[in-house]
């Protein structure tokens, strides 16, 4: 716009003023600094940009996750390293289905993150992050960068796979590590997973038969796991174990039925389903409570196979 424009009279700079004003109001608003200090876990949303708090974190105690002490042992190690600003693995939980992978993860950040604060050493938070929004996951990490180093994150994607010509991989490759920036000292990733390098096996055959170079073909797919420097894989419960799972829950609820009586019912309910799993060991524990009028504590209620 150039001073002829202008009608007679007008003054370019109030005329400039207003102009600018007015863009000023149609603009949204800047986002606001996300408080970390509401909730001890919040969803990332990526649009609009934003943290959602959650307040009752779907998850049960780390005690009445039976069958997983090695796994148990090693994740709350590297966890405590990490709240206490020691070097720590991102970590990949990979294997069968419903034995406890996310809830093991739930339930560690729960007793590390109690520690943590009676130690004095900072907060430490759980971040969700969905699978479907992995290739946001750079600017969620630049809010958690700019919350310093008081403030310690644990960013947990559960379920994580990928698909045919799906390539948000490569930027969950570069924000673990290779990228310029990587991931902000006080985040660490965990991630559940049924696949081991995350990858459908038909997949990896195939870039292997039909690449030109089948074996640099094959590492594009399966380095990303490298980048997980602690694995833990999960496998499927023996009867023992099941049955320790089982009764574990029923002594926690107090749930009024005979030994032998819920030692037969548990079984028979694991040979309907096919497996033996803290999945169904809770599915059981459910329905067990259902018939006996037995309420069970909302804040242990959760899938702990998941």
């Amino acid at each position: 716009m150039s001073d002829a424009d202008l009608p007679m009279g007008t003054d370019p700079n109030a005329a400039l003023e207003r102009i600018a004003a007015a863009l000023e109001r149609i603009s949204p608003p800047p986002a606001a600094s996300p408080d970390f200090a509401v909730a001890e876990a919040f969803v990332w949303r990526p649009s609009p940009e934003g943290f959602i708090p959650v307040h009752k974190v779907n998850r049960v105690p780390l005690h009445l996750l039976k069958g997983l002490d090695n796994s148990t042992g090693q994740l709350v190690a590297n966890t405590t390293r990490f709240a206490e600003g020691l070097p720590a693995n991102n970590a990949l939980l990979w294997g069968a289905r419903g034995m406890g992978k996310s809830s093991l993860v739930k339930a560690c950040h729960a007793q590390v993150a109690q520690s943590a604060a009676k130690n004095n050493h900072g907060s430490l938070k759980l971040i969700e992050i969905h699978r479907e929004d992995i290739d946001t996951l750079p600017r969620c990490l630049a809010h958690m960068r700019d919350a310093g180093s008081a403030i310690r994150f644990i960013v947990f994607c559960d379920d994580l796979s990928f698909d045919h010509d799906d390539t948000s991989y490569k930027s969950l490759k570069a924000v673990l590590e290779g990228g310029i920036e990587g991931r902000p000292d006080n985040v660490i990733f965990y991630a559940t997973s049924n696949r081991r390098h995350l990858m459908p096996r038909d997949m990896i055959e195939n870039e292997r038969s039909t690449a030109i170079n089948p074996s640099e073909a094959v590492e594009e797919k399966v380095s990303l796991s490298d980048r997980f420097g602690l694995w833990l894989g999960f496998h499927n419960a023996s009867q023992p174990q099941y049955l320790e799972m089982i009764t574990s829950y029923a002594d926690h609820f107090d749930l009024k039925i005979e030994p032998d009586q819920l030692r037969r019912e548990s079984l028979e309910w694991a040979m309907t389903r096919g497996a033996r799993s803290g999945r169904v060991a809770w599915q059981y524990i459910q329905d067990l409570a259902g018939r006996l009028g037995q309420n069970i504590d909302l804040a242990t209620q959760s899938d702990p196979g998941k």
